[in-house]
């Protein structure tokens, strides 16, 4: 009976957070069949580790911690292809003037990882500085540091980098 009612609570939350968390996860991945992957090793692990939760009120935050280590296990395995090309073979993209909001979604994939984290989780998490800063295990002030370099970031893109700028004026 109370492994029924364990699994009945355990659904409960998978069935609640289980959108969170697989659009947490393609931000970080930015791979469909990835994040679902992620999601579902995820809830695997949670599923594994549920009495060791302390605050069963509010698992959404140990859920996005057990997320983040499942990512974080995806790089510890991945081994990279890496190809020697001159720079002026590769098909790179040429720069873009006005930005749609499509192309959103480019931009925050490219910010590096320590500080597209923090911007995700406070952006579609809605999480405080504070509880940022509990889940990655580090400082508030280094959290808000994150926060404004992922800002400084995407409205220099946004803009145009200062030395397009000062090129358009000369």
């Amino acid at each position: 009976m109370l492994l029924i009612l364990r699994q009945r609570h355990f659904e409960r939350v998978v069935r609640a957070y289980s959108a969170d968390l697989y659009r947490f996860a393609y931000w970080l991945c930015r791979d469909r069949f990835v994040a679902e992957e992620l999601v579902q090793e995820t809830c695997t692990r949670a599923w594994n580790a549920w009495e060791n939760l302390r605050d069963k009120d509010n698992p959404k935050p140990w859920l996005l911690q057990i997320l983040r280590n499942e990512h974080a296990r995806l790089y510890e395995r991945k081994q990279f292809d890496y190809a020697d090309e001159a720079p002026e073979d590769l098909d790179l993209p040429a720069e873009h003037s006005p930005i749609a909001l499509y192309e959103m979604e480019q931009l925050i994939g490219s910010l590096p990882l320590s500080l597209r984290e923090p911007f995700l989780l406070q952006t579609l998490g809605g999480y405080s500085s504070a509880e940022i800063a509990t889940m990655l295990e580090t400082t508030e002030g280094a959290i808000n540091v994150r926060l404004t370099r992922a800002r400084q970031a995407l409205r220099g893109v946004l803009e145009g980098s200062p030395a397009d700028q000062k090129r358009g004026k000369a």
